[in-house]
C-alpha cells in the first residue's frame, strides 16, 4: 500500500567570503617586574606599532627583529588592544561567519589578564560579549531575529570538563556532517543581556583549575574556552537561518619545570599543558608546509581549535611576552610561534540553512521560458502514477508455501480491504511497478529453490547418521558406585560441623572448598581423584571494619603512613596527598581509582593485600 506524500528537504549551502583570510597576530609586552638589573634587565623593546626587536642570544651586541600585524608595548591598555585587534572581527558574526581570539604565551606573561582583566580594566571577553549583545539588539529590525547563547569549558589533563555545570565527566569532541566541531553534553545557556552573561560566567570562572607555582601565585592549570553562538533568523519566507560561533580561548602557559619547582600533581599538569602546546605548534607547521595530514586529533585542544587554525574562522592570536632576561627563551619561543602563525590561511564562509520546503512549490528551471502546456505536461510526469496490481495471493504459488504464511497473507489482504473502504478506489496490497514486481518474483523463485536443495541435503545427512548409528557397536553401561555412610560417621560429621561453626565465629577468615565444575565433569575415580581446591573469604563485618581503617588512613595519613600500605610507594603516596588537597577526603576505598595513575584493577589488588592486615589489628583490639 503506497500513498503519495509531498517531498520535503532541508537546503544547506555555503556562501564563501571574497578571499582567504590570514590569521592576524599581535604581540603584547607586559610591564617589567623587578629591579631592572641582572636577570631582571629587559631583553625586548618595541621599534614601532608593528615591530619589535630582541637580543640575539648568540651575540648580545646584535638583535633580531620581528614584524607583526600589531605590537602593543608596556603602556598599552586593554582598550587599545581590543579596539585595534579584536573588535574588527566581531562584525563577521552578524554575517554568519565564525571568529576566534586566542591568547598565547609562557606562564606569568599576562594571558589571563588580557582575556579577563579586572573590574577597572575589563579584558577581551567581557568587552567582546558586551559589543556582541549590543550589535544583535541593533540589528534585530525588519523581521530579523538574533539569539545569543554561551558555553564554557576547560581542557584539564586532556579531559574536556564543563565549567557551567562542573563534573568529572570527560566530554567527547565530535564533528557533524557539515564539518562543524561540537561537544555533545556541553551545557549551553541563552543570554539576552550583559547581566545574564555575568551571572553565568563569573561563577563558572571560579570552577577553573588554578594553583600556585614559584613563578605565578595563580597559575592556570588548564586551557579555558568560551564558546558564544550567534544565530540569525529571517522573519519572512523562506526564513533562512544563519549561525556563527565566537571562540575566546585563554591558553595555559608553557612552563619550565626547573624554574617553577613543580612536583607530583603539578608536574603532571605541566606535562599535559606542554604536550598540547607542542601539538598546537605541529599543527601550525603542517598548515604552513601544506602537508596532506594535519594532526588536529593528536590533542583535545587542537581538535577543538580546528575551525580557528586553517578552518573557517576569522582568527586573532594575541601573543603575550615578558621583557625580563630570565624569561628570554620563553619569549623567543613565543615570538617564533607567533611569526609562523601569521602565515596560516583560513577560508571563512557563511552557512545558510533553509527550512523544509515542499517540493511541489519549488520553481522549475527554465519555467519562465516554458509555456503553460509544457508546465502541465512536466507536472503530470513528476506526479507518481498509481498502478493497480493483482492481489499478492493470486500471484504467489500458495500450494508450495507454509500454511501459516498463507494464513497471515490472507489476513493482511482482508485487513487492507477493510481499511480502504467501499467508496475508495480499492488500493491493493501490491502497488509496485511491473519491473520491480518481476524482480521480486524472480528473487522469490530463487529462494524457494535454495530452500528445496537445503532440505534435500538435510535429509541425506539424517540418513547417513542413522546408518552410522546402526553399524556402531553398543558398549555395556558402566555400573554406578553407591556410597554407604555408617551411623558413627554421621555423628562425627555432625560434631565436626558444630565445631567448624564455633571456629568461624571466632576466626577472621573462612576457608571453604571451591565448587569446581570442571573437576566434577571429568568424573575422577576414587583411586585417581584430583586434589581439592580451597579459597579464603573474610567475614563481612570484619571486611567492613578493615575497609574503614584503610579509608581513615587514606584520608588522614601522611606520605610516610601511606607508604606503609602494600602496593603504595612514594609516587602513589604523593598522588593521593595531592588529590586530597584538591578534591577533599575519599568517601570509600574504591574512590582511590579516581586518582590519576591508579587503575581500578590496582585498587582491587590493593584492597586484597591490605585487608587481612587491618582485620588482624581489629581482632587483636577485640
Amino acid at each position: 500500500m503506497a500513498t503519495h506524500q509531498q517531498l520535503r528537504r532541508t537546503t544547506v549551502h555555503r556562501v564563501s567570503a571574497n578571499a582567504p583570510h590570514r590569521v592576524r597576530v599581535c604581540v603584547r609586552l607586559r610591564p617589567a617586574v623587578g629591579t631592572g638589573e641582572g636577570q631582571d634587565a629587559p631583553c625586548v623593546r618595541g621599534v614601532d606599532s608593528h615591530s619589535l626587536e630582541i637580543l640575539n642570544w648568540r651575540n648580545e651586541m646584535k638583535t633580531m627583529k620581528y614584524q607583526f600585524d600589531a605590537f602593543y608595548g608596556e603602556s598599552a591598555t586593554q582598550h587599545d588592544i581590543y579596539m585595534g585587534s579584536v573588535q574588527p572581527i566581531l562584525s563577521h558574526l552578524l554575517e554568519g561567519q565564525n571568529a576566534s581570539v586566542l591568547a598565547y604565551g609562557p606562564t606569568g606573561a599576562g594571558k589571563t589578564h588580557t582575556m579577563l582583566g579586572n573590574p577597572h580594566q575589563p579584558g577581551m571577553i567581557p568587552r567582546a560579549l558586551r559589543d556582541v549583545l549590543k550589535m544583535t539588539r541593533d540589528a534585530s529590525v525588519d523581521g530579523r531575529k538574533y539569539s545569543v547563547s554561551m558555553s564554557y569549558l576547560e581542557i584539564y589533563q586532556e579531559k574536556v570538563l564543563d565549567l557551567l555545570q562542573p563534573s568529572l565527566q570527560d566530554l567527547p569532541i565530535r564533528e557533524d556532517r557539515n564539518h562543524h566541531i561540537l561537544v555533545p553534553g556541553l551545557t549551553q545557556r541563552e543570554i539576552t543581556s550583559f547581566a545574564d552573561f555575568e551571572s553565568h560566567f563569573l561563577p563558572a570562572s571560579c570552577n577553573r583549575t588554578v594553583a600556585s607555582t614559584q613563578l605565578n601565585e595563580r597559575s592556570s592549570r588548564s586551557h579555558a574556552v568560551l564558546l558564544v553562538w550567534v544565530s540569525r533568523t529571517e522573519g519572512w519566507p523562506p526564513s533562512a537561518r544563519r549561525a556563527a560561533k565566537l571562540c575566546l580561548i585563554d591558553l595555559a602557559g608553557s612552563e619550565d619545570n626547573r624554574r617553577t619547582g613543580n612536583k607530583g600533581l603539578r608536574l603532571k599538569e605541566s606535562g599535559a599543558i606542554n604536550t598540547s602546546l607542542f601539538v598546537l605548534s605541529k599543527v601550525v607547521d603542517a598548515l604552513n608546509q601544506g602537508l596532506p595530514r594535519i594532526p588536529y586529533r593528536d590533542s583535545k585542544l587542537t581538535r577543538l581549535l580546528q575551525d580557528s587554525l586553517g578552518g573557517s574562522a576569522h582568527s586573532v592570536i594575541i601573543a603575550n611576552i615578558a621583557p625580563e632576561k630570565k624569561y628570554y627563551f620563553d619569549t623567543l619561543t613565543s615570538l617564533n610561534f607567533a611569526a609562523k602563525s601569521k602565515q596560516v590561511m583560513n577560508k571563512p564562509f557563511t552557512q545558510e540553512t533553509l527550512p523544509e520546503i515542499e517540493a511541489s512549490k519549488r520553481p522549475y528551471e527554465g519555467s519562465s521560458n516554458a509555456g503553460p502546456e509544457a508546465k502541465r505536461l512536466r507536472i503530470e510526469e513528476e506526479q507518481p502514477k498509481v498502478v493497480v496490481e493483482k492481489p499478492l495471493s493470486s500471484v504467489l504459488p500458495l500450494k508450495d508455501l507454509d500454511p501459516s504464511v498463507v494464513e497471515r497473507l490472507l489476513r493482511i489482504e482482508a485487513l487492507e480491504k477493510e481499511t480502504t473502504g467501499a467508496g475508495s478506489r480499492g488500493a491493493l496490497l501490491v502497488n509496485t511497478p511491473r519491473k520491480e514486481r518481476i524482480a521480486i518474483l524472480k528473487q522469490l523463485d530463487e529462494t524457494m529453490r535454495e530452500l528445496k536443495s537445503l532440505k534435500e541435503k538435510h535429509q541425506e545427512l539424517q540418513a547417513m547418521t542413522q546408518q552410522k548409528k546402526a553399524l556402531a557397536p553398543r558398549l555395556p553401561a558402566r555400573p554406578r558406585k553407591q556410597a554407604t555412610v555408617l551411623p558413627l560417621q554421621k555423628v562425627e560429621e555432625a560434631d565436626k560441623s558444630q565445631k567448624a561453626e564455633a571456629e568461624e565465629e571466632e576466626s577472621i577468615a573462612l576457608i571453604t572448598q571451591k565448587n569446581n565444575r570442571k573437576r566434577k565433569a571429568l568424573g575422577f575415580d576414587s583411586e585417581n581423584e584430583a586434589p581439592p581446591e580451597w579459597e579464603m573469604k573474610v567475614r563481612p563485618d570484619l571486611l567492613a571494619c578493615g575497609k574503614k581503617n584503610i579509608l581513615d588512613l587514606l584520608n588522614k595519613g601522611s606520605e610516610k603512613d601511606l607508604m606503609s600500605l602494600h602496593y603504595i610507594g612514594k609516587k602513589k603516596a604523593q598522588l593521593i596527598v595531592g588529590w586530597r588537597e584538591i578534591y577533599g577526603s575519599f568517601e570509600k576505598v574504591e574512590d582511590l581509582g579516581k586518582v590519576y595513575g591508579i587503575s581500578l584493577k590496582q585498587v582491587a589488588s590493593f584492597v586484597k593485600a591490605n585487608i587481612l592486615e587491618h582485620c588482624g589489628k581489629i581482632s587483636n583490639q577485640i
